[in-house]
Protein backbone atom coordinates (compact mmCIF):
# COMPACT_ATOMS: atom_id res chain seq x y z
CA UNK A 1 0.00 0.00 0.00
CA UNK A 2 2.13 2.76 -1.15
CA UNK A 3 1.42 6.71 0.99
CA UNK A 4 -2.15 7.84 -0.76
CA UNK A 5 -3.68 4.43 -0.58
CA UNK A 6 -2.80 4.49 3.29
CA UNK A 7 -4.10 8.26 3.38
CA UNK A 8 -7.02 7.03 1.25
CA UNK A 9 -8.38 4.37 3.98
CA UNK A 10 -7.44 6.34 7.17
CA UNK A 11 -9.46 9.21 5.87
CA UNK A 12 -12.36 6.64 5.81
CA UNK A 13 -11.70 4.81 9.09
CA UNK A 14 -11.37 8.38 10.84
CA UNK A 15 -14.32 10.36 8.84
CA UNK A 16 -12.06 12.86 7.58
CA UNK A 17 -12.28 15.13 4.75
CA UNK A 18 -9.16 16.78 3.22
CA UNK A 19 -9.26 20.68 2.00
CA UNK A 20 -6.42 22.19 0.09
CA UNK A 21 -5.86 25.05 -1.14
CA UNK A 22 -4.01 25.61 -4.47
CA UNK A 23 -1.19 26.84 -3.85
CA UNK A 24 0.03 23.52 -1.78
CA UNK A 25 2.84 20.93 -3.29
CA UNK A 26 0.51 19.31 -6.47
CA UNK A 27 0.67 16.22 -5.07
CA UNK A 28 -1.54 17.35 -2.31
CA UNK A 29 -4.03 18.49 -4.02
CA UNK A 30 -4.22 15.46 -5.89
CA UNK A 31 -5.13 13.41 -3.01
CA UNK A 32 -7.64 16.23 -1.45
CA UNK A 33 -11.27 15.80 -1.51
CA UNK A 34 -11.75 19.60 -2.37
CA UNK A 35 -9.21 22.03 -3.67
CA UNK A 36 -10.20 25.92 -3.36
CA UNK A 37 -9.27 29.60 -2.57
CA UNK A 38 -9.69 30.47 0.54
CA UNK A 39 -13.53 31.73 0.05
CA UNK A 40 -14.40 27.99 -1.43
CA UNK A 41 -12.56 26.40 1.19
CA UNK A 42 -14.08 28.84 3.96
CA UNK A 43 -17.56 27.64 2.47
CA UNK A 44 -17.08 24.31 2.44
CA UNK A 45 -15.66 24.00 5.74
CA UNK A 46 -19.06 25.84 6.93
CA UNK A 47 -20.61 22.79 5.09
CA UNK A 48 -19.32 19.73 5.64
CA UNK A 49 -20.41 16.47 7.61
CA UNK A 50 -17.89 14.65 8.98
CA UNK A 51 -15.91 14.36 12.34
CA UNK A 52 -12.85 15.57 11.47
CA UNK A 53 -11.30 18.60 8.61
CA UNK A 54 -7.30 18.20 7.55
CA UNK A 55 -6.64 21.74 6.69
CA UNK A 56 -3.75 21.79 4.29
CA UNK A 57 -2.91 25.46 4.21
CA UNK A 58 -1.43 28.00 6.23
CA UNK A 59 -2.92 28.89 10.09
CA UNK A 60 -5.58 31.09 9.67
CA UNK A 61 -7.52 28.50 7.32
CA UNK A 62 -7.23 26.20 10.22
CA UNK A 63 -8.66 28.63 12.51
CA UNK A 64 -11.28 29.39 9.66
CA UNK A 65 -12.15 25.94 9.76
CA UNK A 66 -12.39 25.95 14.06
CA UNK A 67 -14.65 28.97 13.85
CA UNK A 68 -17.15 27.02 10.90
CA UNK A 69 -17.21 23.91 11.99
CA UNK A 70 -16.98 23.80 16.13
CA UNK A 71 -17.66 20.65 16.21
CA UNK A 72 -15.18 18.86 14.17
CA UNK A 73 -11.45 18.48 14.70
CA UNK A 74 -9.53 20.54 12.62
CA UNK A 75 -6.25 19.13 11.76
CA UNK A 76 -3.22 21.32 10.27
CA UNK A 77 -0.57 18.91 8.64
CA UNK A 78 2.62 21.61 9.76
CA UNK A 79 1.44 23.56 12.61
CA UNK A 80 4.09 26.06 12.07
CA UNK A 81 2.63 27.13 8.47
CA UNK A 82 1.74 30.45 8.76
CA UNK A 83 0.65 33.59 6.35
CA UNK A 84 3.26 36.81 7.41
CA UNK A 85 0.45 38.69 6.29
CA UNK A 86 -2.06 37.58 8.60
CA UNK A 87 -0.55 39.23 11.46
CA UNK A 88 -0.08 42.63 10.00
CA UNK A 89 -2.33 44.78 11.98
CA UNK A 90 -2.54 46.07 15.32
CA UNK A 91 -5.49 46.35 17.62
CA UNK A 92 -4.44 50.33 18.10
CA UNK A 93 -4.84 50.89 14.28
CA UNK A 94 -8.09 49.72 14.65
CA UNK A 95 -8.93 51.36 17.38
CA UNK A 96 -7.80 54.35 16.30
CA UNK A 97 -9.78 54.48 13.11
CA UNK A 98 -12.96 53.64 14.92
CA UNK A 99 -12.45 56.85 16.97
CA UNK A 100 -11.12 58.74 14.10
CA UNK A 101 -14.10 58.23 11.73
CA UNK A 102 -17.72 57.80 11.73
CA UNK A 103 -19.76 55.49 10.20
CA UNK A 104 -16.59 52.83 9.71
CA UNK A 105 -16.58 49.54 8.91
CA UNK A 106 -13.55 47.58 9.58
CA UNK A 107 -13.01 44.47 6.52
CA UNK A 108 -10.82 42.17 6.98
CA UNK A 109 -9.48 39.76 4.81
CA UNK A 110 -10.05 36.38 5.16
CA UNK A 111 -5.95 35.96 5.56
CA UNK A 112 -5.87 37.40 8.84
CA UNK A 113 -5.59 35.97 12.70
CA UNK A 114 -8.77 35.19 14.58
CA UNK A 115 -7.36 37.81 16.65
CA UNK A 116 -7.92 40.51 14.00
CA UNK A 117 -11.45 38.79 12.66
CA UNK A 118 -12.78 39.31 16.66
CA UNK A 119 -11.74 42.96 16.01
CA UNK A 120 -13.55 43.31 12.83
CA UNK A 121 -17.27 43.78 11.17
CA UNK A 122 -17.01 41.27 8.35
CA UNK A 123 -14.18 39.50 6.50
CA UNK A 124 -13.83 39.46 2.82
CA UNK A 125 -11.24 37.02 0.29
CA UNK A 126 -10.19 38.13 -2.99
CA UNK A 127 -13.02 37.02 -4.68
CA UNK A 128 -15.75 38.56 -2.93
CA UNK A 129 -13.95 41.65 -1.69
CA UNK A 130 -15.35 44.30 -4.10
CA UNK A 131 -18.58 42.69 -3.76
CA UNK A 132 -18.80 43.33 0.21
CA UNK A 133 -18.00 46.61 0.53
CA UNK A 134 -20.14 48.10 -2.27
CA UNK A 135 -23.22 46.40 -0.43
CA UNK A 136 -21.72 47.69 3.11
CA UNK A 137 -24.17 50.26 4.43
CA UNK A 138 -20.89 52.07 5.59
CA UNK A 139 -18.98 55.05 3.91
CA UNK A 140 -15.59 54.67 5.27
CA UNK A 141 -14.04 51.30 4.93
CA UNK A 142 -11.04 50.64 7.10
CA UNK A 143 -9.53 47.49 5.25
CA UNK A 144 -7.43 45.20 6.93
CA UNK A 145 -4.04 44.14 6.32
CA UNK A 146 -3.70 43.86 2.79
CA UNK A 147 -3.14 47.39 1.46
CA UNK A 148 -2.30 45.93 -2.55
CA UNK A 149 -6.14 44.28 -2.42
CA UNK A 150 -7.71 47.23 -0.32
CA UNK A 151 -6.48 49.61 -2.85
CA UNK A 152 -7.64 47.38 -5.53
CA UNK A 153 -10.83 47.67 -3.88
CA UNK A 154 -11.14 51.22 -3.76
CA UNK A 155 -10.48 51.56 -7.34
CA UNK A 156 -13.79 49.40 -7.58
CA UNK A 157 -15.40 51.38 -5.30
CA UNK A 158 -14.58 55.13 -5.33
CA UNK A 159 -18.23 56.06 -3.61
CA UNK A 160 -16.51 54.69 -0.70
CA UNK A 161 -13.70 55.85 1.61
CA UNK A 162 -10.90 53.37 1.86
CA UNK A 163 -8.85 53.79 4.64
CA UNK A 164 -5.39 51.58 4.42
CA UNK A 165 -2.34 50.10 6.72
CA UNK A 166 0.58 48.81 5.75
CA UNK A 167 0.55 44.83 5.29
CA UNK A 168 1.14 42.76 2.08
CA UNK A 169 1.50 39.16 1.07
CA UNK A 170 5.97 39.17 0.76
CA UNK A 171 5.03 36.60 -2.16
CA UNK A 172 2.95 38.97 -4.33
CA UNK A 173 4.88 42.06 -3.37
CA UNK A 174 7.82 40.75 -4.84
CA UNK A 175 6.55 39.82 -8.27
CA UNK A 176 8.21 42.38 -10.49
CA UNK A 177 7.15 44.65 -13.11
CA UNK A 178 10.02 44.66 -14.82
CA UNK A 179 10.28 40.55 -15.06
CA UNK A 180 6.72 40.59 -16.13
CA UNK A 181 7.58 43.10 -18.83
CA UNK A 182 9.97 40.98 -19.61
CA UNK A 183 7.88 38.26 -20.18
CA UNK A 184 5.20 40.19 -22.04
CA UNK A 185 8.29 40.86 -24.66
CA UNK A 186 8.96 37.02 -25.09
CA UNK A 187 5.61 35.98 -25.33
CA UNK A 188 3.70 38.99 -27.01
CA UNK A 189 0.64 37.05 -28.11
CA UNK A 190 0.20 35.77 -24.09
CA UNK A 191 -2.09 37.37 -21.80
CA UNK A 192 -1.34 38.78 -18.42
CA UNK A 193 -3.44 37.45 -15.36
CA UNK A 194 -3.07 38.62 -11.67
CA UNK A 195 -3.78 38.68 -8.34
CA UNK A 196 -4.65 41.57 -6.80
CA UNK A 197 -2.17 40.92 -3.91
CA UNK A 198 0.34 42.45 -6.25
CA UNK A 199 1.59 45.60 -6.22
CA UNK A 200 -0.01 48.44 -8.07
CA UNK A 201 3.14 48.34 -11.20
CA UNK A 202 2.02 45.06 -12.09
CA UNK A 203 -1.84 45.08 -11.79
CA UNK A 204 -2.07 47.92 -14.04
CA UNK A 205 -0.04 46.00 -17.08
CA UNK A 206 -2.71 43.16 -16.11
CA UNK A 207 -5.43 41.92 -18.57
CA UNK A 208 -7.13 40.27 -15.67
CA UNK A 209 -7.17 40.69 -12.16
CA UNK A 210 -8.99 38.58 -9.54
CA UNK A 211 -8.68 35.64 -6.93
CA UNK A 212 -6.95 32.48 -7.72
CA UNK A 213 -9.85 30.66 -8.70
CA UNK A 214 -10.98 34.06 -10.77
CA UNK A 215 -7.45 33.82 -12.54
CA UNK A 216 -8.25 29.65 -13.28
CA UNK A 217 -11.80 30.66 -14.49
CA UNK A 218 -10.19 33.40 -16.72
CA UNK A 219 -7.54 31.15 -18.21
CA UNK A 220 -10.56 28.54 -18.66
CA UNK A 221 -12.41 31.09 -20.58
CA UNK A 222 -9.89 32.50 -22.38
CA UNK A 223 -9.43 31.62 -26.53
CA UNK A 224 -5.67 32.61 -25.42
CA UNK A 225 -3.21 29.90 -25.97
CA UNK A 226 0.07 31.74 -24.13
CA UNK A 227 -0.87 33.30 -20.58
CA UNK A 228 1.57 34.97 -18.26
CA UNK A 229 0.72 34.84 -14.20
CA UNK A 230 1.28 36.96 -11.64
CA UNK A 231 0.33 34.29 -8.15
CA UNK A 232 1.84 31.82 -6.64
CA UNK A 233 3.41 28.93 -8.56
CA UNK A 234 1.21 26.31 -6.90
CA UNK A 235 -1.98 27.29 -9.39
CA UNK A 236 0.04 25.57 -11.96
CA UNK A 237 -0.99 22.37 -11.48
CA UNK A 238 -4.90 23.59 -11.53
CA UNK A 239 -4.33 25.67 -14.80
CA UNK A 240 -2.77 22.71 -16.46
CA UNK A 241 -5.08 20.36 -15.09
CA UNK A 242 -7.71 22.16 -17.06
CA UNK A 243 -6.48 23.49 -20.09
CA UNK A 244 -3.62 20.84 -21.08
CA UNK A 245 -2.32 22.51 -24.85
CA UNK A 246 -1.75 26.01 -23.26
CA UNK A 247 0.98 27.38 -22.05
CA UNK A 248 1.34 29.60 -18.75
CA UNK A 249 4.65 31.14 -17.88
CA UNK A 250 5.55 33.10 -14.21
CA UNK A 251 8.28 35.78 -13.19
CA UNK A 252 11.89 33.97 -13.19
CA UNK A 253 12.24 34.59 -9.71
CA UNK A 254 9.09 32.20 -8.96
CA UNK A 255 6.48 33.67 -6.43
CA UNK A 256 6.73 30.39 -4.17
CA UNK A 257 4.87 30.72 -0.95
CA UNK A 258 7.19 28.37 1.50
CA UNK A 259 4.73 28.16 4.80
CA UNK A 260 2.28 26.46 2.02
CA UNK A 261 5.08 24.17 0.73
CA UNK A 262 6.02 22.44 4.00
CA UNK A 263 2.25 20.73 3.86
CA UNK A 264 3.23 16.84 2.27
CA UNK A 265 1.47 13.72 1.95
CA UNK A 266 3.70 12.40 5.33
CA UNK A 267 2.56 14.86 7.47
CA UNK A 268 -0.93 14.51 6.67
CA UNK A 269 -1.30 10.83 6.81
CA UNK A 270 0.49 11.57 10.45
CA UNK A 271 -2.09 13.78 11.22
CA UNK A 272 -4.64 11.57 10.36
CA UNK A 273 -3.24 8.96 12.50
CA UNK A 274 -2.35 10.68 15.49
CA UNK A 275 -5.18 13.18 15.86
CA UNK A 276 -1.64 15.62 16.18
CA UNK A 277 -1.34 19.54 15.54
CA UNK A 278 -5.53 20.36 16.56
CA UNK A 279 -6.36 23.83 15.13
CA UNK A 280 -8.00 26.17 17.66
CA UNK A 281 -8.98 29.46 18.73
CA UNK A 282 -9.51 31.51 22.09
CA UNK A 283 -12.39 31.82 23.65
CA UNK A 284 -11.75 35.58 23.92
CA UNK A 285 -12.22 35.73 20.18
CA UNK A 286 -13.97 32.79 18.96
CA UNK A 287 -17.54 34.51 19.17
CA UNK A 288 -16.52 37.88 17.47
CA UNK A 289 -14.38 36.35 14.76
CA UNK A 290 -17.10 34.05 14.19
CA UNK A 291 -19.36 36.85 13.45
CA UNK A 292 -16.94 37.83 11.12
CA UNK A 293 -17.00 35.05 9.02
CA UNK A 294 -20.76 34.20 8.99
CA UNK A 295 -21.55 37.77 7.81
CA UNK A 296 -19.29 37.52 4.98
CA UNK A 297 -20.69 34.25 3.96
CA UNK A 298 -24.16 35.76 4.49
CA UNK A 299 -22.95 39.02 2.07
CA UNK A 300 -21.43 36.96 -0.32
CA UNK A 301 -24.28 35.00 -1.63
Amino acid sequence: MDIREEIGKIKKEKDAVILAHYYVLPEVQEIADYVGDSFYLSKIAADLQCKTVVYCGVSFMGESGCLLSPDKAVLMPDITADCPMAHMVTEQEVMSAREKYEDLAVVCYINSTAEVKSWSDVSVTSANAVKIVRELPNRNILFVPDRNLGRFVAAQVPEKNVILVDGYCPIHEKISADEMRRLKEKHPRALIAVHPECNAEVTAMADYVGSTSGIIAYAAKSSAEEMIIGTEVGVLYELEKQNPGKKFYFPDTAPVCTDMKLITLEKILHVLKTGDNAAGVTADHAAAATRTLTRMLELAK
